[in-house]
């Protein structure tokens, strides 16, 4: 039988869609290296069902309840006057380089639904969506972006990144025998407890997919007869539904799917290679050593000890100094002051503009926190501005944090937040911005409008949300822009290409962070991932470990510094100063190069391997026991290195040691560790 096919082509994956010769939706014909479509398809089935239809057998790309009753719609939609479900037939195809569409019509119920594909060049990522046209009003119960087909031999392996707050990227895996397996969020953000990815193993191959919404979500795996699994992926209105008028078009989240035939780590760089282009031009602006003074201080912030503070991360090497939260009006402890975004000027007597410029007049750059979604009932903005947080008529307004949050959804709301950081950006001299966000939605109503079902606050918020960041990159493109939730909570596609740094978590101690940056880099870049040095002890595993560990492991990303210096001692504030002059050699290497994860947490070794050119950079990490030495024999540990040229040889930078790429690929890397040296980085140069 003949049919229609299409065939998108990355940089080094094929991606093959076909009409099916079973009715009228689009399904999965191949998905692999490029020629892989070359040959009978690993996803055909015998077309025999029994108690299901063809359609809940099929790898569809995307389905109807109305056409897929029993093992789960993508869409799912009702009318007025008109029975729940669409039962569309094929209308148009429409193919260019890199990109298809294909149209499905139901003139029955009034929609018209477009399946979107478009690959990104340079990478190995194709994005997925759908486009909804209506013709009379309905109600869209399920509009997810996309399904992803994947057939495997035995249980699908599934990897996803799962915690909480503090302990956000925790890298879990479940294999799959049989079964429906979701994730997501309704906290009106990616949220802590799982981020909006997930990764299927069949063998050595990797295929992923990463869901771009700041807002509700989900993710489901199903586990088929036959020997496949299902990946559904969409937003999920707070409301239930999304209402549609006459005319009016929607287009779901982007979904991005990959796939590397080199397992977890491979399928890592194809994400990290995308995210260098979400960046854009941005990607090659160099990524300050930051300090940062909340573990510090906290609230308790003045003119006089923060300059005391930036004068030592200047000593230091530091590049930037941030002033956390605490610099405003009322801003005495987390019961007030959010909204008001004023300098307090008896923390600052001088002036705010003052103490700016003695920061600057340290050689560094100045940044500053802020949280413009948030207020605090005693604000002045809550008293001028009750109507603009989020609570429903005739119920309490709950507090979560001591705080409210404003609905972002309205224009007024986002043009006071544009106006308020305008002002900020524009009065001093504020190089850096942290946008955090500590608290999701509860009652989210919209006062005076009436019941919320009609709106779709969810997605207003979004939009809001991300139209104040296309205003900062705008209007203020020389400005570096941290995103942040409560730690990690906000942290997915459409924050990452419009920030240039995220903050993983508020847990700093270092082996639970080094937990949490392991899982991160899984899915997300080195160049945007924040990462402090403190002296934070342990929540979840209180191993102490050295000044050298915690540097080095912050330097797998952009290196910040979050401990109270006053404190340290004078060799401490020298170790300090050495660790960064040495980043500062190798951020380029470690923020541009291609990132392999060697060795996990559990590993008594682990650590992450950088290569740009000829240069190879490896942060290693000392994690579990010693092996008795010197009181009884044994040998140093070892990390594999990966990717090298067998012929070529590697010295070492700092010792003048050399090996073959061979001797590094087989036996690895030598580390005598000790309780005095748990760490080290070492730079190799290709000879």
């Amino acid at each position: 039988m003949t049919y229609q096919r299409w065939t998108l082509r990355t940089e080094h994956t094929s991606y093959t869609v076909r009409l099916s010769p079973d009715g009228p939706w689009a399904e999965l014909d191949a998905w692999g290296p490029l020629g892989v479509e070359d040959g009978p398809s690993a996803l055909d089935w015998s077309h025999r069902t029994h108690f299901i239809t063809p359609a809940d057998a099929a790898p569809a790309e995307y389905l109807p309840s109305g056409l897929r009753p029993f093992t789960g719609a993508e869409l799912v939609v009702g009318g007025p006057g008109a029975d729940r479900g669409v039962w569309w037939e094929f209308d148009s195809a429409q193919e260019t380089e890199g990109s298809l569409r294909l149209a499905f019509v139901d003139e029955l119920i009034g929609l018209r639904t477009v399946l979107c594909y478009e690959t990104v060049p340079g990478t190995d990522v194709l994005l997925r969506w759908a486009e909804f046209t209506a013709t009379t009003e309905l109600r869209l119960e399920r509009l997810d972006s996309a399904a992803v087909n994947v057939p495997v031999s035995g249980a699908a392996r599934l990897t996803y990144l799962s915690g909480q707050w503090s302990q956000e990227f925790q890298h879990t895996r479940l294999d799959l025998t049989r079964g429906t397996f979701t994730i997501g969020s309704t906290q009106g953000v990616a949220g802590h407890a799982y981020a909006p990815w997930l990764a299927v193993q069949d063998g050595d191959a990797a295929y992923g997919v990463a869901l771009e919404w700041p807002g509700n979500w989900h993710i489901t795996a199903e586990a088929e007869p036959g020997g496949a699994v299902r990946v559904r992926a969409g937003r999920v209105p707070h409301e239930g539904a999304v209402l549609m008028a006459a005319g009016q078009t929607l287009a779901t989240p982007r979904l991005a799917c990959a796939f590397s035939p080199d397992g977890l780590d491979g399928l890592s760089r194809v994400w990290h290679r995308y995210e260098r282009r979400l960046s854009g031009d941005r990607l090659h602006r160099t990524r300050k050593v930051l300090y940062n003074s909340w573990e510090a201080t906290g609230f308790d912030v003045d003119a006089a000890g923060q300059l005391e503070l930036a004068k030592a991360a200047a000593d230091i090497g530091a590049e930037l100094f941030v002033v956390d939260d605490g610099w405003f009006t009322g801003r005495a402890d987390d019961t007030g002051g959010l909204g008001d975004w004023y300098p307090d000027p008896a923390a600052f007597p001088q002036g705010f503009d003052r103490f700016v410029a003695d920061v600057r007049a340290l050689g560094l750059d100045f940044g500053l926190w802020v949280e413009p979604e948030a207020v605090s009932p005693g604000s002045r903005l809550y008293a001028e501005h009750p109507e603009w947080v989020y609570r429903i008529e005739g119920r309490p307004a709950r507090l979560v944090r001591n705080q409210l949050l404003l609905d972002l959804g309205r224009t007024d709301v986002q043009d006071f937040v544009v106006g308020t950081l305008d002002r900020l950006l524009g009065a001093y001299g504020i190089g850096y911005l942290k946008w955090d966000m500590n608290r999701p939605p509860t009652e989210r109503g919209r006062p005076g409008t009436g019941p919320a079902a009609p709106a779709d606050l969810d997605a207003e918020h979004v939009a809001g949300y991300l139209r104040v960041l296309d205003h900062l990159r705008a209007a203020h493109p020389n400005v570096t822009v941290e995103g942040c939730a409560g730690g990690g909570g906000r942290i997915e596609h459409a924050t990452i290409a419009r920030t240039d740094v995220v903050w993983p978590s508020d847990n700093t101690a270092p082996m639970d962070r080094l937990r949490i940056q392991h899982g991160f880099l899984h899915a997300h870049a080195p160049h945007v991932m924040s990462s402090w040095v403190t002296d934070a002890p342990g929540i979840f595993d209180p191993r102490p470990r050295s000044l050298a560990f915690r540097f080095v492991n912050a330097m797998c990303g952009v290196l910040g510094i979050g401990a109270d210096l006053r404190a340290w001692t004078p060799e401490q504030r020298a170790e300090a100063a050495r660790w960064t002059a040495r980043y500062k050699e190798v951020r380029d290497v470690v923020h541009h190069g291609e990132a392999r994860l060697l060795g996990t947490p559990d590993d008594p070794t682990c650590g992450v391997q950088y290569d740009a050119g000829d240069r190879t950079v490896v942060a290693a990490l000392s994690t579990g026991r010693l092996d008795g030495a010197p009181l009884l024999p044994g040998r140093p540990d070892r990390l594999r290195l990966r990717g090298l040229d067998p012929a070529a040889r590697y010295r070492d930078t700092a010792t003048g040691a050399s090996y073959s790429g061979a001797h590094l690929l087989h036996h690895g890397l030598p580390f005598a560790w000790s309780a005095e040296h748990d760490a080290d980085l070492v730079v190799l140069s290709r000879r």
